[in-house]
């Protein structure tokens, strides 16, 4: 299993189909959510997509935005359902931290997922909030 973190512009077209089609398939499709994907944000060149790979597939995803203010926040984090229950969470949420650095980070976890992040210096920072049928907080971690 690789780690591997890249701009946009440095992502082949092939890879990239790899990694919208994991992200689809998980949130559109598995937890059946209608919502706009394909954002924009994606290409924007603060934005750094981080994934677990396996024998050139990618099998686990997020990605680290800037926002105006200079906070990190991640994103689309996902598992394929095949590689779940395995740690790849931390793995991924380890590689963004790395990524994040000394920056302030803010997430909205799915609720049952709030966990993991805690383990990584997230906390509450709001009332949970319901997006596309499923439970979400905010969290923030301080730069530190």
């Amino acid at each position: 299993m690789e780690t591997r973190v890249a701009a946009f512009a440095d992502l082949d077209t092939s890879t990239l189909y790899a990694l919208l089609k994991l992200r689809v398939d998980v949130f559109v499709v598995e937890q059946k959510c209608a919502y706009p994907e394909l954002d924009g944000r994606d290409t924007e060149p603060g934005t750094r997509h981080i994934w677990l790979e396996e024998a050139g597939t990618p099998v686990a995803y997020l990605r680290v935005l800037s926002e105006p203010s200079g906070t990190a926040r991640i994103g689309r984090v996902v598992v394929a359902p095949s590689h779940r229950g395995a740690g790849l969470g931390s793995r991924l949420m380890a590689a963004a931290m790395h990524e994040v650095g000394a920056r302030d980070a803010i997430l909205d976890a799915q609720t049952e997922a709030a966990a993991l992040y805690r383990r990584f210096g997230f906390e509450q920072t709001g009332p949970e909030f319901v997006e596309d049928g499923i439970p979400h907080v905010p969290m923030r971690r301080p730069a530190p």
